[in-house]
């Protein structure tokens, strides 16, 4: 029995299922998860001294790698000085502001400590703003852990949620709508149907956690045409998205701006963070100067803000993108020629530095067509590469992720192992 076996047989005993996070645990792939003990770069290293090439990053905000020395360096600053105050600091504004200059939808910004807190504040302050109770979502959409949000759709058309957690009361979750993404049909219907009773329509831009779906051409435009129309407040997650496919997101990306957007990964540079923002009208009705109540004791930790500081700076230069996109296009364009040619039952998307290789002939354009691929198939993709030192999402509907700290000679290498084992699957 090695260390991380070792090591996940006594945090069973103590933690629920031996970790903080449930994908962690390897429940979608097989075998025992790997007990980390530090990263650097790209890379990570296990308890047992293996060092793999990193494609999780953290799940997507270690987009400058591992331990990256200016970030490292002003969390170590702000550490020295004190870690917490529960008390504004100068670094909010700081925060605040860069996020302002890459979203220029966002006129305000509240700094609060997860993706998830983000996301239940945002849907409160929507229900706050409008008096209307509905929410409407997209089918495999990830929005956090929250109740609202923890629903699955049943077949065809627009319909009403039925709890996809244990715990989740069912006439909660009546007020939540889900419906295929990129259906703009589907949209409209629904909005007609309920859209004096929608309070807000929340999605990711572009989904990242069904894994990579991109949206049809037109498709967020449309969205935002029909919302205006509703007046059903349009809240973009951009948790993942957000610093991800350009400085300023998928919006920026895609010309659409958004009335509320949910940020977080990248914003705390690897630590824990997130923040939610938007029109002025909406945002000055969060206490203390309105009647939505939203409150946080560790909201804008001097730590978090430090590293989304020390990252946000660095991002600022449009160059890391444009070097992010080389080093995505000489990873993937020879895999997208190889599986066109050899007719290979895959389907890869990708979009800035973020990919899914899905285990099914595509296209891949929403949850029932991501929901088509073999997850048996998968695992063993995913285990080939664990034993090449090749770490990767271990779940078939996750993202992978491009650093500024991944060299093109490892990507060089990365590809033909990864060409290696899709001929022997």
């Amino acid at each position: 029995m090695n260390r991380s076996e070792q090591l996940f047989q006594e945090a069973q005993k103590f933690i629920p299922g031996g970790v903080n996070s449930p994908v962690r645990a390897f429940r979608g792939v097989g075998g025992t998860p790997r007990f980390i003990e530090k990263g650097k770069g790209p890379f990570i290293w296990d308890v047992e001294g293996n060092r793999y090439i990193d494609f999780v990053m953290s799940w997507g905000p270690l987009i400058l790698g591992h331990s990256d020395s200016e970030v490292v360096k002003a969390i170590s600053d702000q550490a020295k000085k004190g870690t917490s105050f529960g008390a504004p600091t100068e670094k909010e504004i700081e925060l605040a502001t860069l996020i302002h200059s890459a979203f220029p939808s966002v006129e305000k910004v509240r700094l609060v400590s997860s993706g998830t807190e983000a996301v239940m504040s945002v849907i409160r302050l929507a229900r706050g703003v409008t008096g209307r109770k509905k929410i409407l979502k997209c089918d495999g959409c990830y929005h956090g852990h929250a109740d609202s949000l923890l629903i699955k759709a049943g077949s065809g058309g627009a319909t009403f949620g039925i709890p996809n957690s244990a715990g989740v009361p069912e006439e909660l979750t009546q007020l939540t709508i889900s419906i295929p993404f990129n259906d703009v049909g589907i949209l409209e219907q629904t909005l007609k149907k309920f859209g004096t009773e929608i309070a807000c329509f929340i999605l990711e831009p572009v989904p990242a956690n069904m894994g990579v779906v991109l949206p049809k051409p037109d498709y967020l435009t449309k969205v935002r045409q029909l919302t205006k129309k509703y007046g059903v407040i349009l809240i973009f997650d951009e948790v993942i998205t957000g610093f991800r496919l350009a400085f300023g997101g998928a919006q920026e990306l895609y010309g659409i701006k958004a009335d509320l957007t949910c940020l977080g990964k990248i914003v705390g540079g690897g630590l824990p963070i997130g923040a939610f923002g938007g029109r002025s009208i909406f945002m000055d009705e969060l206490a203390p100067e309105g009647k939505v109540y939203q409150a946080g004791t560790l909201s804008g930790n001097p730590i978090a803000t430090s590293a989304g500081i020390a990252t946000l700076k660095r991002l600022k230069n449009k160059k890391v993108y444009a070097e992010l996109r080389k080093k995505m296009d000489y990873l993937c364009a020879p895999l997208e020629s190889e599986i066109k040619k050899r007719g290979l039952p895959l389907t890869l998307n990708r979009i800035g530095s973020c990919f899914t290789i899905f285990f099914t002939k595509g296209p891949v354009t929403d949850f029932a067509s991501a929901n088509r691929s073999d997850t048996k198939k998968y695992a063993k993709y995913f285990h080939a590469l664990l034993s090449k030192c090749v770490y990767t999402a271990p779940s078939q509907f996750e993202t992978n992720f491009i650093s500024t700290a991944h060299p093109i000679s490892h990507l060089k290498n990365v590809r033909k192992v990864i060409l290696a084992i899709l001929n022997v699957l």
